[in-house]
């Protein structure tokens, strides 16, 4: 690959904890029981998660998201680890000659001070991060805009993430979608969204990158 674009949660960071913790300070400040698993709320826009169990009340879908932006701004952006194994796999893709960038739903407000204290971050040419008022996935927008930016074939760029988002933003623009195992979503769940292969961990990543 030449250009190689990779997802933030699920894909280089665990950031569970953060998300998870911010969500259920959202619901705490609207008096509503948060649910008891939050794993899959990681990888898709807030709004999807918010409006069925908030009655699909915009306006007080809009006051959870904002709770959850009030927390992640302060502690949230914080609580992440980077996954075993990533800073060698950007390492080795770096010096391969490979050109990365971040594609995350995250706002970049979000993500850029995430980015910029991994020790790899700078390994990243470009972060794109999707307007934080969209209710909507920007992933196929985004990638869209990288291929543009990079003057990149698609032919020559992959799209790597954990959930269905990234592979049918790749799909969406005729770039090849690489699934990780080790993030928020199945091994069904991608390779339904037709994810072209399946990483099981960092240096199986680099190998299907490499080739």
């Amino acid at each position: 690959m030449t250009l190689c674009l990779f997802d933030l949660d699920g894909t280089l960071i665990d950031s569970e904890p953060g998300i998870t913790a911010c969500i259920r300070y959202a619901f705490d400040k609207l008096g509503v029981p948060a649910p008891a698993d939050l794993r899959p709320w990681i990888g898709p826009p807030l709004r999807h998660g918010f409006a069925p169990l908030l009655g699909h009340d915009a306006e007080r879908v809009e006051a959870a998201v904002d709770y959850y932006h009030e927390r992640f701004a302060t502690l949230g952006w914080r609580e992440h680890a980077i996954y075993p194994g990533i800073a060698a796999t950007v390492a080795r893709l770096q010096a391969a000659g490979h050109t990365l960038a971040v594609v995350t739903s995250k706002p970049e407000r979000h993500a850029r001070p995430i980015l910029e204290q991994l020790p790899f971050g700078r390994a990243f040419a470009r972060l794109y991060g999707p307007d934080p008022s969209s209710a909507h996935s920007e992933k196929a927008s985004m990638i869209a805009a990288a291929l543009v930016d990079f003057d990149a074939a698609p032919g020559e760029t992959a799209m790597v993430g954990d959930r269905r988002f990234d592979i049918e933003g790749a799909l969406a623009n005729g770039v090849q979608g690489i699934g990780v195992l080790w993030g928020f979503g199945s091994r069904d769940e991608l390779e339904l969204a037709g994810a072209h292969a399946l990483a099981r961990d960092p240096s199986h990543l680099a190998d299907l990158l490499a080739a």
